[in-house]
């Protein structure tokens, strides 16, 4: 069986990478791409990624791509997304879901179109970054609160949210680990005066510089001992493979929400 995948945001970073991702992997074959109207639109994806044209070019409804494609992935804005979303919702195409900084608006769109639709949505589609999930979830679930947890994250200069959605999804991981809402005990900045640190608190750190692609710690700290379990991206491509990877576990799955964990078998 072949999968014809579209991207949306086709013409960013991720998008590219994603295209790439589509064109080497047996199986795929680009459906197509979309972008903001009078942004590439018009123009063959081919040359876009540094390849010959392929016949396929850049459009700018996605209704025509969700309709003409097996899944769409997307790496975009949280206001792209809701509209990918609806598109998502009409046309019951399965949907990858890996855009970050979303907000409850956001969120309801996707968990609406869920109900017509299969969806992958994670915050990070790394197999490593999934592990480290996995096993954050593990350890916070075994140590007791006098283990203090902090996350720590460094991204590119460019990047526009904070902390990163990968960070907060440790975070979630830890906060499920230890069966506490993450609201009731994330701390995400410390300034001036703080006073003592709260027991049971999950903090976060944020740093930003450079070209850094991800660099994400969770650190279990307490008196007499310290765990640190990090993951370091090299390559961007580690997140296009996930999204791919994501679309194919789609094909034939009904309706609903999932997340990386159920891609990977991790639950």
């Amino acid at each position: 069986m072949t999968v014809a995948i579209g991207v949306v945001g086709c013409a960013g970073r991720m998008g590219r990478m994603a295209i790439q991702e589509v064109l080497a992997t047996e199986g795929c074959v680009l459906a197509g791409g979309t972008e903001a109207p009078g942004d590439h639109v018009g123009s063959d994806l081919g040359p876009l990624v540094g390849v010959d044209a392929i016949g396929v070019t850049i459009g700018d409804d996605p209704i025509a791509l969700f309709s003409s494609s097996d899944a769409v992935i997307d790496f975009t804005v949280p206001a792209a997304t809701r509209i990918h979303a609806s598109a998502a919702e009409e046309t019951g195409t399965a949907f990858v879901v890996g855009t970050t900084g979303l907000g409850p608006e956001d969120q309801t769109a996707i968990e609406s179109a869920a109900q017509n639709a299969p969806i992958v949505q994670a915050p990070n589609f790394s197999i490593g970054v999934n592990l480290l999930f996995a096993l954050t979830k593990k350890v916070a679930a075994k140590l007791n609160p006098d283990y203090d947890i902090e996350i720590l994250e460094m991204h590119h200069r460019h990047k526009v949210d904070a902390p990163s959605g990968t960070a907060l999804g440790i975070g979630q991981a830890a906060a499920v680990g230890r069966a506490v809402p993450l609201d009731d005990v994330a701390r995400y900045a410390r300034e001036g005066q703080t006073g003592p640190r709260t027991t049971g608190e999950i903090g976060f750190a944020t740093l930003r510089g450079g070209g850094v692609i991800g660099d994400h710690t969770v650190m279990f700290s307490n008196e007499a001992e310290r765990l640190e379990l990090t993951h370091k991206a090299s390559s961007r491509g580690i997140f296009a493979g996930g999204a791919v990877r994501a679309a194919l576990w789609l094909q034939g799955k009904k309706p609903g929400l999932y997340g990386m964990a159920d891609v990977l078998g991790l639950d």
